[in-house]
């Protein structure tokens, strides 16, 4: 079963955040990555650019509208993900409780499914 860990990121955690301190973060996240590929759960990992550098599009009454970053509205971003292969819900917890970035930003866990499984 597949299980997704979202790194959700608010704006404000990188206010003056020294170059050394971001360096630093990013090279645990690596180190969490490369541990996650050793023991054979992690099916993929990437680290994202801000939302500065995102377009939004969404398409109403056949109306096309695309938006450049940043986005006001949004307070939160997603920074990255690991997507795991875990036997269950309990495993893919214990390892978002080893995630550095559960210290800065926080980890959100998601099932690989349907979306509109949960509705019925």
């Amino acid at each position: 079963m597949s299980y997704m860990l979202l790194i959700i990121q608010r704006h404000e955690e990188f206010d003056g955040l020294a170059v050394d301190e971001g360096r630093r973060r990013y090279d645990r996240m690596m180190g969490f990555a490369r541990d996650l590929s050793e023991r054979g759960v992690l099916l993929a990992g990437e680290s994202l650019g801000t939302d500065r550098s995102g377009v939004r599009l969404k398409k109403r009454g056949g109306r096309q509208t695309m938006v450049d970053g940043p986005f006001a509205e949004a307070k939160e971003i997603v920074g990255g993900f690991f997507l795991l292969d875990c036997n269950t819900v309990e495993e893919a917890k214990a390892i978002a409780e080893t995630c550095p970035a559960a210290e800065w930003s926080t980890v959100e866990i998601r099932k690989i499914g349907k979306c509109w499984e949960d509705l019925v």
